[in-house]
């Protein structure tokens, strides 16, 4: 069977500062046809930032949807065509101050691939560099430095509930050993 079903007809019935609409009439290969609504997004990165005494640097933010402040890993948006490494540089400089020596991609995941193609790509960023904070006008950031061992009890007792940040950090602390193997 194919993965993808026939487009029939494609609609683009908004258009957003963070994300486009569109409607899709798909026939299917057995003859079903269904309408698909998909939330079209550029793509963003998160990134998981040790600073020099091996403590994450987390962020807090108001995040609207959710109604509340969220602890979360440092993370934006994708600027048409950029490179994701280069957006992990820049949006980790904006968000905590500093400029990443180290990258290391460690994957990337789908974030609600039901109803949407936001892809976010996952990086550790090491040997930091101090520059300065330059946060978007509309964030209200405060910024948080935890030992490993905080930020993963915090991602384990439901202080941090965002999807990055716990797949980030989980796949980091697997990675570095800092959460225990599985057997």
């Amino acid at each position: 069977m194919p993965d993808s079903p026939k487009v029939l007809s494609s609609r683009h019935v908004y258009a957003g500062r963070l994300f486009d609409l569109k409607v899709d009439e798909v026939e299917f290969p057995d003859g079903v046809i269904a309408q698909r609504e998909t939330i079209r997004h550029p793509g963003a990165v998160a990134m998981i930032a040790t600073d020099a005494e091996g403590r994450v640097l987390l962020v807090s933010q108001y995040r609207h949807p959710a109604g509340t402040r969220m602890l979360e890993v440092p993370a934006g948006t994708l600027e048409p065509g950029e490179d994701p490494v280069k957006a992990a540089e820049r949006e980790l400089q904006e968000e905590v101050g500093y400029r990443p020596r180290k990258l290391e991609d460690i994957g990337g995941f789908y974030v609600a691939p039901g109803y949407c193609d936001e892809f976010i790509r996952l990086f550790v960023c090491t040997d930091l560099e101090q520059t300065a904070t330059d946060p978007d006008e509309d964030e209200d950031i405060e910024i948080t430095a935890l030992r490993p061992e905080d930020a993963l009890a915090r991602v384990e007792n439901g202080d941090i509930t965002d999807a990055k940040s716990i797949i980030g950090l989980t796949r980091w602390a697997r990675r570095t050993g800092a959460w225990p193997q599985p057997e």
